[in-house]
Order: structure tokens, then sequence, then C-alpha cells
């Protein structure tokens, strides 16, 4: 695939004497003429779409939604799978009509608004930031297990000088790195599911399993709703979790050397990696150990590996999730910078976050991030473990407040496209209007169950004072050139339309 770097499309400068957020000048005069290199090509956003969907929500996540729904917990995350295939198609048509950096953030403020557009993206970053800090300590766990006598701190600090440093390299190092950490999940989740198969097929005795293996464990420990229709309602808060991050494809389209091909490819793949990683992985172990034991008796995947006489199964794990966790602050800084640079480029950050390196890299938002990181070492040292315990559900919260942006966003295009007549979307998401307005009304449904249960509640309390902290910034701070909606080029053809299971 050739390899070009292409200029995303300045918005215009700000009038004399405007001013962006904590800068004292303009936010966009320095990131105009701002060049990203287009290094990712779609080997590298094919893995990264699979590396998405495997991450500590299925590893150590799983586990609690199971103990919350039940063998249900399969429905549960095929109902949120869809909602985040329909969410991941709206971003897919955005971003193949306007591939930029900033992505969501961007689309929010050229259909929404800028007061969304700020909102949406200062919303993701705090999500790629709190979930950084977890990563990186449950890093820093991981590692621990090979050498106890070694303090924590000293892995944290090891892996955020490492991890930034490549991303400061170009985008190319990135993919490549994302490449092959995808790489062994994907093939880590395969032997399982193989290994947990030939268990059952063959009759092996898995590894600390109290009852024989076998389908009939999703129905004979109390039945497929074991703890009523209310358990399966909670373990949605646990499920949209394990999802989040998804959207960090959408963030891709800005730096892909041909997105029109890429972003469709990879955003179809979305219900073929919910079946293969979450539904068919959680119905093995399911059918291997009766859900009420899994997460009871150390990790339900060293036990497959166990069953199948595998005396390094812990080793073998341990090195699987030390990839899942490598990946996930890797993405998280890709993430993260990648919208911060496109909020500098609205007049919503400052200047320096626009900056480009030689290498097409914003190195200001790699530097933030790693700095943001380090507070978490010493937050890692004050604050009780418990208190990490609070992070999914106010990521849950952040995850589906980007979401419901992302829709809205889309509605708001498709309206524009039918208004002004203009050319119809070359990826355009299927079932409209229908799919997205039942989408939106799902996941305003999931931020009623995360108040409903008195364990995530606090996410709500969270979300509701971030929020409105980011409407008093924004009307305080953000001025001229941060107060005119983004303006993104179309880059729609007159080709013809991809098709929607291409």
């Amino acid at each position: 695939m050739q390899q070009a770097t292409t200029d995303i499309r300045p918005t215009p400068p700000p009038g004399p004497g405007s001013t962006a957020v904590s800068t004292a000048g303009s936010a966009a005069g320095t990131a105009v003429g701002s060049v990203l290199n287009r290094g990712l090509n779609i080997r590298h956003i094919r893995f990264m779409a699979l590396s998405s969907a495997i991450g500590t929500g299925l590893f150590y996540g799983s586990a609690s939604a199971i103990q919350k729904a039940g063998p249900a917990v399969l429905l549960a995350y095929m109902i949120g799978g869809a909602a985040v295939f329909m969410v991941m198609r709206a971003l897919g048509e955005m971003a193949v009509r306007h591939p930029v950096s900033g992505s969501f953030g961007q689309y929010a403020s050229r259909y929404l608004g800028p007061l969304a557009g700020f909102v949406t993206g200062w919303t993701y970053v705090f999500e790629m930031a709190i979930v950084a800090i977890a990563d990186v300590t449950a890093f820093s766990i991981y590692m621990g297990f090979w050498f106890p006598e070694v303090e924590r701190w000293i892995w944290v600090l090891a892996i955020i000088f490492f991890l930034a440093a490549l991303n400061l390299l170009s985008v190319k190092v990135f993919g490549e790195l994302e490449f092959w950490f995808s790489l062994i999940k994907v093939v880590a989740i395969i032997a399982m599911i193989v290994g947990g198969a030939a268990i059952i097929v063959f009759g092996f005795q898995a590894g600390g399993a109290t009852v024989a293996p076998g389908l009939g464990n999703l129905v004979g420990h109390g039945g497929l709703l074991p703890n009523g229709f209310e358990g399966l309602l909670a373990s949605f808060a646990v499920v949209m979790f394990a999802f989040g991050g998804i959207e960090t494809l959408g963030i891709t389209a800005g730096e892909a050397a041909d997105p029109k091909t890429v972003i469709p490819k990879a955003v179809n793949t979305v219900p073929v990696r919910v079946l293969l990683f979450y539904v068919l992985t959680l119905g093995v172990l399911m059918s291997l150990f009766p859900w009420n034991e899994i997460g009871t008796n150390g990790s339900p995947f060293v036990q497959i590996f166990s069953g199948l006489g595998i005396p390094a199964a812990p080793h073998i794990l341990n090195a699987v999730v030390i990839t899942a966790a490598l990946s996930a602050i890797n993405n998280d800084i890709f993430g993260a910078g990648r919208i911060l640079f496109g909020l500098s480029r609205q007049g919503h950050a400052p200047a320096s976050f626009g900056q480009v390196s030689r290498h097409g890299v914003p190195w200001m938002t790699v530097v933030m991030m790693a700095g943001i990181l380090l507070v978490g070492v010493v937050l890692n040292a004050v604050i009780p473990e418990n208190v990490f315990l609070l992070i999914a559900s106010i990521a849950t919260f952040a995850t589906v407040w980007v979401w419901v942006m992302i829709l809205a966003s889309h509605v708001a295009m498709k309206r524009e496209i039918a208004r002004k007549g203009l050319p119809a979307s070359e990826f355009p998401s299927p079932w409209w209007p229908a799919a997205s307005v039942a989408t939106i009304v799902f996941m305003a449904f999931v931020i009623v169950i995360l108040g409903a249960f008195e364990d995530t509640r606090v996410a709500l309390y969270v979300g509701a004072v971030w929020l409105g902290l980011l409407v008093i910034s924004y009307r305080l701070w953000v001025r001229g050139h941060g107060r005119v909606r983004a303006e993104l080029a179309d880059e729609t053809s007159r080709l013809p339309q991809v098709p929607a299971g291409a």
C-alpha cells in the first residue's frame, strides 16, 4: 500500500485577539499547516480493529459480567455488540466522508456545534486518561508475577517511557507495534477456543473443574437467567466497558494511507469480533465450568491450558495479558493524542498540541499522556486499590457519552445531506434511520442502568460534575475561532458505494 504524507484540511484561522483554552494566542494558528503522516496501511488498521476488542475487559471484566448475569451474559454481549456495530458504522460513514485525525470531536463540532465538539473531545481524553492509569497499574501487577522482588513503580516508569518513545517515532511504528500485539492476542484467544472445544469434544478433564465439561453447563446451574432479568441488566455496565476504546478505530482515518478502503473493511469486522472474542470464548468457558465458579479459583483461561496438560499455563496467560496491557496503553496514548491534536485545531486546546514533529507525529500530545501516566504512578501509591473498582463504571459513562455524540453527529450529518442534496455517502450506515434511533435509545438505557445500581451510581455523579466543568470551561476560556463550527473537507466522490456487508 502506498504511503503518502497528506495534509489534514485546516480550519479557518481565528480572528484578531481570539484565544484558545489556557493559551495566550490562537490554538488554531500554530496548527494550521500541520501535517500528519498517513502511514497506517490496511494490515495495521485491520489488526488494530481486532485488538480493540481484546483487553482487560475480556480477560478479567468478563468474569464480573458472568457473575452478574450467568450464561445470559452471552445475550448481553450480543445486544451490546450490535449497538456498538451501529456506532462504528455511523463513525465509519463520517470517517470516510471526512478523514480527519480529530475524528468524532471534529464531527461533533461540525454537525452539533463547537460546544458539543469541545465536550466530546475532552470527555474522550478523560476516558483514555483514567483507563490508561488503570492499564499501567495492571501491567506492573502482571510483571510482579515474574519479578516479585522488583518495585511496581519501576515497571510503570519503564513502560511509560518505552511506549512514549515509540509513539514519538512515527505512526508507522505505532501501527507495526499494534500489529504484533494484536497478533499475539488473537492467536491466544483462538488457542483458548480450540483448546476448550477439545476438552468438551474429547472429554478431557478441565483443570479445576468440579463437574464434567459440556454444553449442559450453560443451563444446568440455575438456567440461562440464574439471577433473573435484573442480573442481565446489571451486566450491561461491565459489558459496555469491555467494548470501550473501539471508537479509536475512527481516529485512524486521519493517518490511514487509503481511508476509503481500510476503514470500511475494519468496521465491518465488528460483528465477527464480538461473536469470536466474546460470545464464542465465553460460551466455551461456561461449558467447561459452571458459571458461578468462573473467576473464583483463579483465571478460567489458565484452567483451560491446565486442562490440556500444559504446566506453563500461568506463564502463557501472563504473557498474553501483558501484551493486552501494552496494547491498551499504546492505544490510549495514540487515541487521546490524536483527539487533542484535533481539539487544538478547533481552538479547544492549547496550540502546542497541534505541533507536529518531523516524523508527522503530534509530539506534545504524547508528552502530555506520558505526564498523565506519571501522575498515575503517584496515585497508585496513595489511593487504595479498591478505589479503582470505580474506574470501570466511570469509564463506561464517558464511553457511552462519546458514542451518543457520535450517533447524534451522524444523524445531523444525514439530515444535512438530505436537506442540501449532497452526494450520497460511499459507506452508508445500514437500516437508516431506525437502527440509529434504536441505538441512541439503547445508549440512554445503559446510562439509566448505571444509576439504577448502587455500585455504579457514582459514575453518574462523576460524569455530571465532569460535563458541568467542561461547559463552564468552554464559557470562560474558549473564544474566537473556538466558538465557530469546524470546517471539514467533504471527500465524498461519486464512485460506486461500498456494499453494507463488504
